[in-house]
């Protein structure tokens, strides 16, 4: 709503629904996709902090690019195709969804410290305040929703 007072234009709401910030990359499962993953979470990140004035601590931001690492690192490992990665952002919560063309759902396993490998989805729930996992059509989708205002 916008109220007109002696001419001036004085905003006492907002005028237009305020949308998330959304991004989504396509990769092929070819060497340095995962790198790429990280660089396009990152630059995600950065946009964050600029268009929604997001506080982001260092430390969150390697929690989000360690969940993109690891969730992409499963896509290209046990997928038999290309996968998608897409980001949803706020000030509050980035939301990373990955897409690919296994059926196979993803194993957690329990912890153990001397296992050798399989810790992605350990770390991802560690990380994350909230994890699913659901088939869609043509594979599964895994989402990850990792709080900006983590203690």
């Amino acid at each position: 709503m916008t109220d007109h007072v002696d001419g001036a234009v004085i905003t006492a709401g907002f005028d237009v629904p305020v949308q998330p910030l959304r991004r989504a990359a396509h990769y092929t499962g070819e060497p340095g996709c995962i790198a790429e993953a990280r660089s396009f979470a990152s630059h995600f990140v950065e946009q964050l902090r600029t268009e929604w004035c997001a506080t982001i601590d260092p430390r969150v931001q390697g929690e989000v690019l360690l969940v993109v690492s690891e969730l992409v690192t499963n896509a290209d490992r046990h997928s038999n195709g290309p996968y998608i990665l897409e980001l949803e952002g706020t000030d509050a919560a980035v939301v990373v969804s990955v897409y690919d063309s296994s059926e196979a759902l993803p194993r957690r396993f329990p912890k153990d410290p001397e296992r050798i490998g399989r810790h992605g989805l350990e770390i991802v729930h560690a990380l994350a305040g909230r994890v699913t996992v659901e088939r869609i059509p043509v594979g599964k989708r895994v989402v990850a929703v990792v709080r900006l205002d983590a203690v």
